[in-house]
């Protein structure tokens, strides 16, 4: 793990000059991992906490998150019990800071420019059966994640008064109408107007989402959507 976070060229990852400090982000991550005791847990949450990855105090999250996300899910995985709890709470604090202007988004392995809260919240969504393991800690990031939810078009037709899309659904889309950002091969298109049709049933992703307004011709398979809310988040 120490390789891992040994790896990373965070002085190469973008952040707010004022307040992103690559060398706590490094340090903190280091520190955390190898934490054998409540106290050295709290100091290296304190590193990551100031500047490192989120700035507490003045509620921003910087893109060095998203890269750390992985990693932090390792130690709470392989750490000790306070590096584990220290490790979801920065998590869950990352989720819930908005980010700085011109710092907002990362790019997605599929070439999308991704919010930085969707980005962290797929990751802790890859570690679904370790969170759920933990009993109610767990249990609540993965809620909170799964506000920031992400739907893979597969199949549209037309249907009375807009689009029906079939696809797969990670995270939860609320009851009612959103807007959403669509992604596909870099450019970002806004739909105003959509709602969830039916949710996916137990043990599985499918979902059918009504997209007011659009015909199945502007909706290709292969197009990502984002809540449009967690675009607009700025700090």
């Amino acid at each position: 793990m120490l390789e891992e976070i040994k790896a990373v060229d965070w002085g190469s990852i973008p952040g707010h000059p004022d307040w992103y400090e690559p060398g706590r982000a490094a340090r903190g991550l280091s520190a955390l991992a190898e934490a054998a005791n409540l106290v050295q847990a709290a100091e290296a949450g304190s590193r990551l906490a100031g500047g490192g990855i989120v700035h507490g105090h003045s509620a921003a999250v910087f893109p060095a998150a998203v890269v750390a996300a992985p990693l932090l899910l390792d130690i709470a995985q392989q750490g000790h019990p306070a590096a584990r709890d220290t490790a979801l709470n920065l998590l869950d604090e990352a989720l819930s800071c908005y980010p700085h202007t011109g710092y907002t988004r990362v790019m997605a392995p599929e070439g999308a420019a991704v919010p930085l809260c969707c980005a962290i919240a797929h990751h802790i969504r890859a570690r679904t059966d370790f969170l759920v393991g933990l009993g109610k800690k767990g249990k609540s990031l993965l809620g909170v994640a799964a506000e920031h939810w992400r739907f893979e078009i597969r199949e549209c037709v037309t249907d009375s008064g807009g689009t029906a899309a079939f696809g797969m659904l990670a995270g939860r889309l609320p009851d009612g109408v959103h807007a959403a950002e669509m992604h596909l091969a870099g450019a970002v298109t806004v739909l105003s107007r959509l709602t969830l049709e039916y949710s996916p049933a137990e043990n599985s992703l499918e979902a059918c989402l009504r997209v007011f307004g659009r015909h199945p011709g502007e909706l290709p398979p292969g197009a990502m959507l984002f809540p449009a809310e967690c675009g607009e988040r700025v700090h």
